[in-house]
């Protein structure tokens, strides 16, 4: 197949593009810096020609909401377009776990407007919901660290290696589109202060009183995968 995966000059989509080249697809990396453009449409219609499916894991710039959502939005609207003049059968968004019961987190408002623009867009449609890579642990107890406390709330996460994720994706835009969502995470499930204990540095002190995630109030189960999640076989044991 030839799968275009937009964002593919980002840390996923490299990881991504060399995944599916290995398992015999041409992978077409899509981004600013190879030439194509979703909020301008700049070398969109060149990118898709002849593409079966499109995978989009995709970033703003900022997490602002206001910017975020219309970057979402654009992106998603001006894809889908192109994707239906190409005939591109699948389309298949990377998206977060929990967003419907963490809403006071201005991110998860804009990737839940990008999910909206995905399903309304008339290409069939396979969303891939993951849980909090393990690669962006360090940022959430940096977020959360003053001198040598780190506050963090006991909200409990299902951390994945985005090597597992990548996995995940690339037998996704293999199969069959679904129109609906799946999950994926971690086998897991861990309070976010205690992971914070088991990677804090020498002479760093996790307390739990912190605000649950990124200084947002998120339900203490908001994080976790359904009991129909994918899970992934990396630990956080084995990953540190």
């Amino acid at each position: 197949m030839k799968v275009v995966v937009v964002g593919g000059t980002g840390q996923t989509g490299k990881l991504l593009v060399e995944a599916l080249r290995a398992r015999g697809h041409e992978a077409v990396p899509a981004s600013p810096s190879t030439g194509v453009d979703t909020i301008t449409g700049d070398g969109l219609a060149e990118a898709l020609d002849g593409a079966d499916v499109v995978v989009d894991v995709t970033n703003p710039a900022t997490q602002e909401e206001t910017a975020a959502t219309e970057f979402f939005r654009v992106s998603s609207e001006n894809l889908i377009a192109a994707e239906g003049k190409a005939g591109v059968r699948h389309h298949v968004v990377l998206s977060i776990v929990g967003m419907e019961r963490a809403t006071d987190l201005a991110y998860y408002r804009a990737k839940l407007a990008q999910e909206a623009a995905v399903k309304a867009g008339g290409v069939d449609w396979t969303i891939v919901r993951a849980t909090q890579f393990f690669e962006f642990l360090g940022p959430i107890l940096g977020a959360n660290t003053s001198g040598d406390e780190i506050r963090l709330a006991p909200v409990k996460v299902q951390p994945i290696a985005l090597a597992d994720v990548v996995t995940f994706l690339a037998e996704t835009a293999e199969a069959e589109p679904v129109n609906g969502t799946v999950e994926v995470a971690g086998p897991e499930v861990i309070a976010l202060d205690e992971i914070g204990r088991r990677l804090a540095a020498p002479g760093q002190r996790v307390t739990s009183d912190g605000k649950p995630f990124f200084g947002a109030d998120v339900p203490v189960d908001a994080l976790v995968a359904g009991p129909d999640a994918r899970l992934g076989t990396t630990t956080l044991d084995a990953w540190r």
